[in-house]
């Protein structure tokens, strides 16, 4: 099940939401880095966090999948906004140099194409920042946030399918070790549960964070898919929803 564009914007409305953009956004920012003349590609629901890169990078795209539904974004000038198949994208080989997925890669229906096609539009020594729940987190039990839906991943695995698709993990973070409740009592500590959540280790993280560099060659050929998705509603022209 992967959640609509609706249910995503109407989250980062709330207290909860916001909290959380707050969060992961820091962790985010430290992976990406100095983005000043990149080409950036946001993918799944990635526009809260890519708001800092719109004055420095040299472009900055969001491709939102068919399934999901996507929103203009940002609210002011044109939209930067694209809505497509994650595992087609309508991009040439080597034509961006930092990926940033967020609500996204989880909810794919093959993880392996999925990284292969990032592969082939990442440019040479380009870098991915993933975000993904992490398996045994208390976010990926609970259906009243975004995380909680889709494929949830532990270190080893998302480690084991960056390497065998040619990129090499560089650094990991962990994030949101606050209950995801929109509680004002759990909202007001969220401080101290980030703090004290990362004495015990990432067990008790909601999300894990994960940046990667692409390496020369494909360790694994691209597939030629067979199955052609078929037209559907979601791909047809649709008004925009702005959201800020």
């Amino acid at each position: 099940m992967t959640p609509d564009v609706d249910g995503l914007i109407q989250f980062y409305k709330s207290p909860l939401g916001r909290l959380t953009r707050g969060l992961v956004r820091e962790q985010v920012s430290q992976l990406a880095g100095d983005v000043t003349g990149l080409r950036i590609l946001g993918l799944g629901f990635a526009t809260p966090y890519l708001r800092g890169a719109l004055k420095g990078a040299e472009r900055v795209l969001a491709f939102m999948p068919a399934r999901q539904g996507a929103s203009s974004w940002p609210r002011e000038g044109p939209s930067h906004t694209v809505l497509c198949d994650p595992l087609e994208m309508p991009l040439t080989d080597s034509a961006v140099d930092l990926v940033i997925a967020i609500h996204g890669f989880e909810h794919v229906l093959d993880a392996e194409d999925q990284m292969r096609e990032l592969w082939r539009i990442c440019a040479p020594g380009a870098r991915i920042v993933l975000v993904v729940p992490r398996r045994r987190g208390l976010w990926a039990g609970l259906d009243n946030n975004p995380f909680g839906f889709g494929q949830p991943y532990s270190r080893s695995q998302m480690d084991t399918l960056l390497r065998n698709h040619s990129f090499t993990p560089e650094e990991w973070r962990d994030c949101l070790y606050l209950p995801p409740f929109n509680s004002q009592l759990v909202l007001r500590s969220a401080k101290m549960f980030e703090k004290g959540g990362r004495v015990f280790g990432p067990t008790l993280a909601g999300v894990m964070c994960v940046r990667a560099k692409k390496e020369q060659f494909p360790a694994i050929a691209r597939r030629r898919r067979v199955e052609k998705t078929h037209a559907s509603p979601e791909l047809s022209p649709q008004t925009a929803r702005l959201i800020s």
